[in-house]
């Protein structure tokens, strides 16, 4: 099974972490991550909804995906030559094995970091239409139990795929859109 670091720019959209993880959950990938990109993300999503909400999101993706939490690469960041900023997410794809890297800062890993390791950046778009092309019965389980899990809206494909296009996947939502 593939394994991918997810960075925390893919994490904050609500409903593309929640893809995401289904995505994961129905065991299409690994998903993997590191302390820093989980405190990023603790960060980023209490400004939105809370500290305690945060958390409490925060710690439901570490039960949920135990294995995923990579630990250890603190000592490969300083060697890594890809933008300052994000050299904690290619180290910890480094350490972890990890087939490839989702972001939408695809800028800040340029072949020359990356190449080196065989690890593979890729947009979240480009991620999830690969996903589709491989199992599109699979995905599109997924995103019918997603929208049928669902309290409040979207509580159909159509509002899912708008939501999810705005979120940063519009090729991804267009072309599950062309399958319908």
């Amino acid at each position: 099974m593939q394994r991918v670091v997810l960075d925390t720019c893919v994490l904050f959209p609500n409903y593309l972490r929640d893809t995401l993880l289904r995505l994961a959950q129905a065991e299409l990938y690994e998903p993997l991550w590191s302390s820093d990109i989980l405190d990023e993300l603790l960060r980023n999503v209490s400004e939105r909804i809370g500290e305690v909400k945060a958390k409490t999101l925060v710690d439901a993706m570490a039960g949920t995906f135990p294995d995923s939490l990579v630990s250890g690469y603190g000592g490969l960041v300083p060697v890594m030559v890809n933008d300052p900023k994000d050299r904690h997410v290619l180290a910890a794809a480094v350490r972890g094995q990890a087939h490839a890297v989702v972001t939408s800062n695809v800028k800040d890993f340029p072949p020359a970091a990356s190449d080196p390791y065989d690890i593979e950046v890729l947009r979240p778009d480009d991620f999830l239409l690969d996903l589709l092309d491989l199992a599109p019965v699979d995905v599109a389980a997924v995103l019918r139990g997603q929208v049928a899990g669902y309290r409040r809206e979207p509580r159909d494909l159509h509002g899912l795929l708008d939501r999810l296009d705005a979120g940063g996947v519009p090729q991804f939502a267009a072309e599950f859109r062309r399958r319908l």
